[in-house]
């Protein structure tokens, strides 16, 4: 299973945003297809963060818009949530030991721990930093053909 990571969203949103038309392709396609695929809750309110922040973009994305976008993810039928379950503090623990995470990259060891304990095999995301943590393969959608 692959999972999508918060700068595929924003860039399908906001059409300034770089790779904006392969972004909504990609999310369309995931959408619309039969394979499943994964989004954090964790990405889901990130999303909802910067695209909404009005020092990220001006304008800002108005909350009601980025919220029915977000709807029309969660109706995919192959869609998997993915959140924190009983064991997660020892992914967690893993990926920022093993991943030398601190400070920022905390949270990028969260979402990377998210997806080790749900079985997600590859992460689509622009953010080299994910590379540095063990178990997940990532892939820049944008670079290289997904």
């Amino acid at each position: 299973m692959i999972a999508v990571d918060t700068n595929i969203l924003v860039y399908a949103r906001r059409a300034e945003a770089p790779h904006h038309r392969r972004a909504k392709t990609i999310l369309h396609e995931l959408a619309e297809g039969d394979a499943a695929w994964a989004l954090s809750w964790t990405c889901i309110c990130e999303f909802l963060r910067v695209v909404t922040h009005p020092r990220v973009f001006d304008p800002p994305t108005k909350i009601d818009e980025a919220l029915d976008d977000l709807e029309s993810l969660l109706q995919s039928p192959a869609l998997v949530l993915v959140g924190e379950g009983p064991a997660h503090f020892s992914h967690l623990r893993r990926m920022v030991i093993d991943g030398g995470a601190t400070g920022n990259l905390v949270h990028d060891a969260h979402i990377a721990a998210l997806m080790v304990e749900h079985g997600v095999k590859e992460l689509w995301t622009a953010d080299r930093d994910f590379a540095r943590f063990p178990g997940l393969r990532c892939r820049n959608p944008f670079t290289t053909k997904a």
